[in-house]
């Protein structure tokens, strides 16, 4: 079979996102001061911006972005607490699905959005649609690692709290097409979670998972180097992690609140005494170091995964930065076609290729009884 290598980022050119300016927990002065630093670091970049234009218009006055960023106004706004259900049902006058709706008219290549990310989540399967092939999208994050690039993919942390073999396959080729995009990687390296990386270890789909994940590699051009534990995270041992949306979700929040920790932790440490005080001068730019190594807001954004286009779902409490650094996300993705490449790596699989052919078999079977 003929491999479909994703191409690196093609030749420079306006690219447009769209971003729902509402659903941070800071507000659209946060939101609009993300996109100002976007715009400052990055000329190709234009922005549609949804939500109350009586809000966004003052905070647009104050920055310099000119003619690269249209509002459009939309009144009603996706609350942190909606249910998703009522969101699918009644959100067609908000920010979130407004935004939305402009990657799917085209208008825009990908969508930005601090908002309900349950919500976000049922809008984009609703008006983006599902790749074909793929059953069940997922949300990647970055996770920082020992790798020389700083970080790990790993999938779902949160999308759907479950995962069959076939799901966890199509996990597997969405995260390598995701590293090779987001992070360079030629070949990336994907390790599938498990309680212990023996091979009589995990449920009975983990296990068949295993065997689909190696069968695909070569074809899909990654390294399966088999199961992972929990400690292969932040690990140099792999770059991409493959889990169910339960274990991700716990593993990122655990992550976060970890980091978080080990933070006041050394706060604490250093305002202890008068001579922590004083090592903290001495140590300070190894701190700065450190903290910046470990700020949530630079790997701020999570990919959905296996959508007919680019949804980037920033934290609720970004501020510029984090937001800032959810657009740049959405901005490389866009630049390199991800969205396209990703579908025919996902339409590539065994496992699609089995699908595509027994459906075939099955229309051809209505058809002659149908004569």
């Amino acid at each position: 079979m003929a491999q479909t290598p994703d191409p690196a980022p093609g030749a420079s050119s306006r690219i447009t996102i769209s971003v729902d300016a509402m659903g941070g927990d800071l507000g659209p002065a946060a939101i609009v001061a993300g996109i100002e630093k976007s715009a400052e670091k990055n000329p190709d970049i234009y922005f549609l911006v949804f939500g109350p234009k009586d809000a966004l218009t003052p905070e647009v006055a104050k920055t310099r972005l000119g003619d690269r960023c249209e509002i459009r106004d939309v009144t009603e706004v996706v609350t942190m607490d909606a249910k998703p259900s009522h969101v699918m049902r009644n959100g067609k006058g908000t920010s979130m699905w407004a935004a939305v709706d402009a990657v799917k008219a085209g208008e825009a290549q990908a969508v930005v959005s601090c908002g309900n990310t349950g919500a976000l989540m049922a809008i984009s399967m609703l008006r983006l649609r599902k790749l074909p092939g793929v059953d069940r999208p997922a949300i990647a994050c970055l996770w920082p690692s020992r790798n020389p690039g700083g970080f790990n993919v790993m999938l779902d942390v949160g999308a759907d709290i479950r995962a069959d073999e076939k799901d966890l396959l199509q996990y597997a080729l969405m995260g390598g097409s995701y590293a090779r995009n987001g992070l360079g990687l030629k070949k990336p390296r994907i390790g599938l979670l498990n309680v212990g990386t023996e091979e009589h270890k995990g449920r009975p789909e983990i296990k068949n998972a295993h065997d689909l994940i190696a069968t695909a590699a070569p074809d899909g051009e990654f390294e399966f180097v088999g199961f992972v534990e929990g400690g292969d995270i932040p690990s140099s041992r792999v770059d991409v992690i493959v889990t169910d949306g339960f274990a991700g979700n716990i593993a990122l929040k655990t992550g976060e609140g970890t980091a978080a920790l080990i933070r006041e932790f050394l706060q604490d440490a250093f305002q202890a005494t008068y001579l922590s005080r004083f090592a903290a001068l001495l140590a300070l730019n190894s701190l700065k170091r450190l903290s910046k190594r470990i700020d949530p807001r630079r790997v701020n954004g999570g990919v959905f995964l296996g959508l007919n286009g680019t949804v980037v779902k920033s934290h609720g409490s970004a501020d510029a930065t984090g937001v800032s650094s959810a657009i740049k996300l959405a901005f490389r993705l866009a630049e390199s076609r991800f969205t396209e490449r990703l579908a025919a790596r996902v339409a590539s699989a065994p496992v699609a290729r089995q699908d595509a052919g027994q459906e075939n078999t099955a229309k051809a079977g209505h058809s002659e009884q149908a004569e």
